[in-house]
C-alpha cells in the first residue's frame, strides 16, 4: 500500500502540472519527491528566556526559595553564555499557594550581563522586594529579557579581584559543563531544593 505522496511522486511531472497548473504542479511534485528549493535561513536568537522551579509542596522555608533562585540564576546564566547573549532586564514571578502571583522586574544596574552572580544578586533583590513574611511559595520563575548579542555588549572593568576570580571560575565551570553535561558543576546550595 503506497502513501498519497509516494503515488504523487510516481506520476510524471507533466501530468501533475496538467491537473494542478504549471507552477503549483511542479512545486507539489517536487515536495512529494522530497525536494525543497527554499533557502534555509537561521532564525534570530530569542528575545527572552525563562526557567521555573516548582516546590514539591508549598514552602515557607526562605533557604529553599533562595536555593531555587540560585538554581535559576545558574541555569539562565549558562543558557545565555552558551547562546552568547546578555540580558538587560530580569523579571521574577513568585507563585503563591493560592495560585496568586507577585511579579517584580528590574534592569541590571551594571548593564547587560550573562554572569551567574549578577543574575543571582538581582533575583535575591527582587525576592526581597516582595516583602514576604510567612507566604507559602509554590513556584518561582525567572525571565531574562531584552537579550542582546554578548559580543556587542561592553564589559565594564571591575577592578575588583573577587569579581575577576568569579568570572574566571565561571569560565572554567562552563567548560566543564560543556564537556561533561549541563549541571555537572555548580553551587552546592542550588541542588536538591526544588523540582
Amino acid at each position: 500500500m503506497s502513501t498519497p505522496s509516494a503515488s504523487l511522486a510516481a506520476l510524471p511531472e507533466s501530468t501533475v502540472q496538467r491537473i494542478l497548473g504549471g507552477r503549483t504542479g511542479r512545486l507539489i511534485h517536487e515536495r512529494a519527491k522530497g525536494i525543497d528549493r527554499r533557502a534555509v535561513v537561521p532564525s534570530d536568537l530569542p528575545y527572552s528566556t525563562s526557567a521555573q522551579r516548582r516546590f514539591p509542596i508549598d514552602t515557607l522555608d526562605p533557604a529553599a526559595v533562595r536555593a531555587a533562585l540560585l538554581s535559576l540564576a545558574v541555569e539562565l546564566g549558562d543558557r545565555l553564555r552558551n547562546r552568547q547573549q546578555a540580558a538587560r532586564t530580569v523579571t521574577l514571578t513568585v507563585t503563591l499557594a493560592g495560585r496568586g502571583q507577585v511579579i517584580r522586574s528590574r534592569r541590571l544596574e551594571g548593564g547587560p550581563s550573562a554572569h551567574t552572580d549578577d543574575l543571582r544578586q538581582i533575583l535575591y533583590d527582587l525576592y526581597a522586594d516582595c516583602g514576604f513574611q510567612r507566604a507559602r511559595i509554590r513556584a518561582v520563575t525567572a525571565r531574562c529579557e531584552q537579550l542582546q548579542d554578548a559580543a556587542r555588549t561592553p564589559e565594564q572593568l571591575s577592578l575588583d579581584p573577587q569579581r575577576d576570580d568569579q568570572l574566571r571560575a565561571e569560565t572554567a565551570i562552563d567548560g566543564l559543563n560543556r564537556r561533561f553535561g549541563a549541571g555537572t558543576v555548580g553551587p552546592a546550595a542550588a541542588y536538591g531544593r526544588a523540582v
